[in-house]
């Protein structure tokens, strides 16, 4: 069958075109997309040709990867349900990862429709949550992936390198945790969208010196400092500060500079956490902490495209000519695409 979809046909070059995908086996669902969000980070150096995969670096002796559909995250009404499928109705909305494609350097993509997903891929939306709001159900639960790594306790300060998506997200769910925030970040645009508390911090580290910051604001120590960026020299920053039994989570794509002096951890027992991909049971978790108002992701949206302007969409995402954080695609032909401001 034929679906549209947004395509990386050569390394920075995105199109919005016809594609084919498998017909629907008994164990999907079909599901026309309203919303896709773009995860900035992943599907731009995919798109950039910088990996192979999710985590694998590209080499010399690998292929390019195109063409492929990009990304793994979107909302929609179920159009059919396999007979192997329960629990799902047509009309209804979900969330879906990734979808079936033909023809691709990859099998699967995300910025597809109607979108071919097994049902394991699938999760409802309740009612009461817009659908927009649970678009980015798999970058959302990175963040919190990170979140529960760290061992934590009421008040214990964590410091969060990044002020991207996952940044935000993970610092929602330390704050539920009950810990104390202080984000690092570069950008006054993506540091004002933090929704920091009475004891929280944001730091503009290109202003500011964010190891003194983070020593003022906890003499006590750190117990844990969470990288989303991709920076090894980022966790070290902190390093003099961390208490015994504190925690690194390194979460940003390190391609081939990622390596870590594992015997500098060892005097102080500081555990070292990669957290990657995404696991139902971590979906299932952020999917209730969205749908209960913890993790909010509907004000990190700072611009909507209607998918016909995909390619400026993702132009924004690879050059970031503009201030931006969440970007979202909007497949509904009567659904006008504005930039959020």
């Amino acid at each position: 069958m034929q679906a549209q979809a947004v395509v990386a046909v050569e390394a920075g070059r995105i199109e919005l075109k016809t594609v084919w995908t498998p017909d629907p086996r008994p164990d999907d669902v079909l599901v026309r997309v309203q919303h896709s969000w773009i995860s900035p980070g992943t599907e731009r150096s995919m798109i950039m040709g910088e990996r192979i995969d999710g985590e694998t670096a590209w080499s010399p002796t690998d292929p390019l990867p195109f063409p492929h559909v990009p990304g793994y995250q979107k909302v929609g009404v179920v159009e059919w349900v396999g007979g192997d499928v329960s629990g799902v109705q047509p009309g209804q909305q979900v969330f879906v990862t990734v979808s079936k494609v033909d023809d691709m350097f990859y099998p699967t993509g995300g910025h597809i429709s109607p979108a071919v997903t097994h049902h394991s891929q699938v999760w409802p939306v309740p009612e009461h949550v817009a659908p927009v709001a649970l678009s980015g159900l798999v970058l959302t639960q990175v963040g919190y992936n990170c979140a529960i790594r760290p061992t934590i306790v009421e008040g214990d300060a964590v410091v969060v390198v990044g002020d991207g998506l996952i940044g935000h997200w993970a610092s929602q769910a330390l704050a539920h945790r009950g810990a104390r925030v202080m984000m690092v970040g570069r950008h006054d645009s993506r540091l004002a969208y933090f929704a920091a508390r009475e004891n929280d911090r944001a730091v503009n580290s290109s202003q500011e010196d964010s190891a003194s910051a983070a020593r003022d604001w906890a003499p006590e120590g750190i117990q844990a400092v969470l990288d989303t960026v991709g920076s090894v020299s980022a966790l070290e920053l902190f390093f003099p500060l961390m208490r015994r039994d504190g925690h690194w989570v390194s979460a940003g794509f390190h391609g081939t500079r990622g390596t870590i002096d594992i015997q500098r951890l060892r005097p102080r027992e500081l555990s070292l956490h990669t957290p990657s991909g995404w696991t139902s049971a971590r979906m299932d978790a952020t999917h209730h902490l969205i749908s209960c108002g913890v993790l909010q992701t509907e004000r990190l949206i700072s611009h909507r495209f209607p998918v016909a302007r995909a390619a400026e969409a993702f132009d924004l995402a690879l050059h970031r000519h503009e201030p931006f954080l969440g970007v979202i695609l909007d497949w509904d032909v009567d659904t006008p695409g504005k930039d959020v401001q």
